[in-house]
């Protein structure tokens, strides 16, 4: 029997000084199965060097997991299962996921990074 896990994403923007990302809604995702969730930026461009967009993870009871960012670094131990690409045309930053095991579910979050400041979506529990 296939273990039906969720993967969760936040559904608001985090907006401060007109940055804003947004990001999908949940996702239901089977063992075995791939997604793809999509980062809409406004307030700064996906192709200015001076910040990154990057996805991050927060499995449950555990810390939080960095997976890499849109100039294309990945976590070395996570290179086999997920890759990140961009448009800039439509200032998204998209998150490809392949082969998902339970171990993957968590709450995925995509953040702006420049130096330490870091501005992230959150999921709250309804």
């Amino acid at each position: 029997m296939l273990l039906q896990f969720l993967v969760a994403l936040a559904t608001a923007g985090y907006a401060t000084s007109a940055v804003e990302l947004k990001q999908d809604a949940f996702k239901h995702v089977k063992p075995g199965e791939s997604f793809t969730v999509t980062c809409e930026v406004s307030g700064y461009s996906v192709s200015d060097g001076s910040y990154t967009t990057d996805w991050i993870r927060h499995p449950p009871g555990k810390p939080m997991e960095w997976i890499g960012d849109s100039l294309g670094n990945l976590k070395d131990s996570l290179k086999s299962k997920f890759s990140i690409s961009k448009d800039e045309g439509t200032s998204r930053v998209s998150l490809q996921a392949q082969s998902l095991q339970t171990e993957d579910t968590a709450l995925y979050y995509c953040a702006r990074y420049r130096d330490t400041v870091r501005q992230c979506s959150i999921l709250l529990p309804q």
